[in-house]
């Protein structure tokens, strides 16, 4: 099993006498990819991180003899030769990024009792779904879906590279450039699904993937939705070692070159001096310069929080944002099981389990108490996925279960410390816990009596680790008003300031990836992707 822990903890004595070309507050892999491009382009980067541990959601931890990454389940693309995705991971790592492919179903998708399967390849995708949805309207609606995701995933390279422009290009280009883009984007996916099918169990197949980026059909954004499931028509895949190895091989390639990757080392605010940025100043005091200045923080984080408040366009971010809500929380449950994923009959693949057919009702309904029916459960198997666990661990084997949890319902307890909110707060997560443990039972008999360890992380856990205010884990919501906010751009109204992250792009591992590419562009004024795909 790759190591756990990366990068080295902030010291003065690492940083005193280095002048730095780029500062980047965070480590989360948009950050770590941006801070491997740069430093291939001959650039000297320093990575802040206030964690204990590099990686952002790509980071893993340890409890007993168990292992869980926190936010990577699986990523399409990368397997298919000569992507886009392919070609970027392979640059940053210097080809030392490996890929496992999940199984020929990557995603089984319940609904009630009832039983669908996503296959890889666009066709056998669309032969596995015309098994269980016979008529010709049904067969049409499929294909039209798919034909959607195709349109506006070449469509999206149009809407960013507007974005990547100086901001009087991307004024003077923003009619044109993504206009197909901005026509999907403003609806919502139930307006899109509703005009190809009336058939509510199709529609509800089709969107099945939701919870990859969080927001429900009748109020999500459609081209998220419709990025969502292009990524993953060719398949699914997960990083041999562990989510960690984008940490581990990433921060060799910055280190290589010069720069570093440190942790404790939170930062309080940017320093701005006649509305340019020249350096960070740190949560213990220090204070460090580079010529420029970039926040994966988050949008929100950044401009509420980050700035310095006198600064006269600080306000006009901060409003700006707050015109923005924030993603959902959730829970996740980590499991720890006797026994390996084979003799477990574990697949490696993801679960999508749903009461019902209509999601907004689900979410709505379960928002009004955790008495209520789980709207979603969410299971992957990182310990089937990953060939070197197997390999390592073959009396052991690891799940992770994902649901909703508004973060209202732990507010009380926002003052307490970590692992030490109290027993009320406790026995409300061992409530929750158990909720998820009865899915999994259900849908993996054979786990159950086999469970040797559990732990769940709240809204509040999300927060403690990655400061996201509400403990969202997808950053701004995906609803349409997001994607037609033309201010969210890597570039900012501060010189030499600029900004990467999931905000900036949307969701995902391999939108995070290219957020910071796209930021490399604007800070370097050229297309750097074009630099990867000629490098390959």
């Amino acid at each position: 099993m790759s190591k756990v822990i990366t990068g080295t903890r902030y010291q003065k004595s690492l940083v005193e006498g280095k002048k730095f070309d780029c500062i980047i507050v965070g480590s989360g892999l948009s950050a770590l990819t941006l801070g491997s491009f740069l430093s291939k382009q001959g650039k000297k980067v320093l990575l802040l991180e206030k964690h204990y541990t590099a990686g952002g959601f790509t980071h893993m931890f340890k409890r007993k003899h168990y292992v869980w990454d926190v936010g990577v389940h699986y990523v399409g693309e990368v397997h298919r030769e000569g992507s886009s995705f392919q070609k970027l991971f392979n640059y940053v790592s210097n080809n030392n990024l490996k890929w496992a492919p999940l199984d020929n179903v990557y995603d089984h998708v319940f609904i009630g009792d009832r039983h669908y399967k996503f296959c890889a390849g666009v066709d056998n995708f669309k032969q596995e779904l015309y098994r269980s949805f016979t008529t010709s309207e049904d067969r049409k609606a499929i294909d039209r879906y798919v034909d959607l995701c195709f349109k506006i995933n070449r469509a999206t390279t149009w809407y960013y590279l507007n974005k990547s422009l100086p901001p009087i290009l991307r004024r003077l280009t923003r009619p044109f450039l993504g206009r197909t883009f901005r026509h999907y984007a403003k609806k919502t996916t139930l307006e899109v699904l509703n005009g190809l099918t009336q058939n509510k169990e199709l529609l509800a197949v089709l969107c099945a993937q939701y919870g990859d980026h969080g927001v429900p059909p009748a109020k999500a954004s459609f081209v998220v939705q419709a990025l969502v499931s292009k990524h993953f028509f060719a398949g699914g895949n997960y990083p041999v070692g562990g989510a960690v190895n984008f940490a581990n091989t990433i921060i060799p390639v910055i280190e290589g070159h010069g720069g570093l990757v440190l942790t404790h080392a939170g930062v309080e605010k940017i320093i701005i001096k006649n509305n340019t940025a020249v350096g960070v100043l740190l949560e213990n005091g220090d204070q460090l310069f580079a010529p420029q200045i970039v926040s994966s923080a988050g949008i929100h984080k950044t401009y509420m929080d980050l700035l310095p408040e006198e600064l006269p366009v600080s306000q006009v971010l901060k409003n700006q944002s707050t015109e923005l809500p924030p993603s959902m929380g959730h829970l996740c449950l980590y499991v720890g099981l006797k026994g390996n994923a084979t003799d477990l009959e574990l697949p490696k693949a993801n679960y999508w389990i749903y009461p019902h057919n209509d999601y907004d009702k689900a979410l709505e309904e379960f928002c009004q108490g955790p008495d209520r029916p789980l709207p979603l459960t969410y299971i992957s198997f990182p310990g089937a996925k990953d060939p070197h666990w197997r390999a390592a661990n073959p009396e052991h084997t690891t799940v992770e279960m994902i649901t909703f949890a508004p973060y209202e319902w732990f507010q009380k307890w926002e003052s307490t410390d970590w692992h030490k909110r109290g027993e009320d707060y406790d026995k409300f997560k061992a409530m929750l816990s158990q909720k998820l443990l009865e899915q999994l039972y259900k849908h993996a008999p054979k786990t159950k009596g086999q469970v040797d360890y559990f732990e769940l992380s709240t809204p509040l856990s999300t927060k403690h680790f990655c400061q996201y205010k509400k403990g969202e884990i997808y950053g701004l919501d995906h609803v349409p008003e997001r994607f037609m906010a033309d201010w969210i751009a890597p570039t900012t109204p501060i010189k030499n300031f600029y900004m990467t992250g999931q905000d900036i792009v949307t969701v995902g591992i391999g939108s995070s990836a290219m957020s910071g590419i796209l930021t490399a562009g604007a800070m370097m004024k050229k297309n750097a992707l074009g630099v990867i795909q000629r490098h390959s």
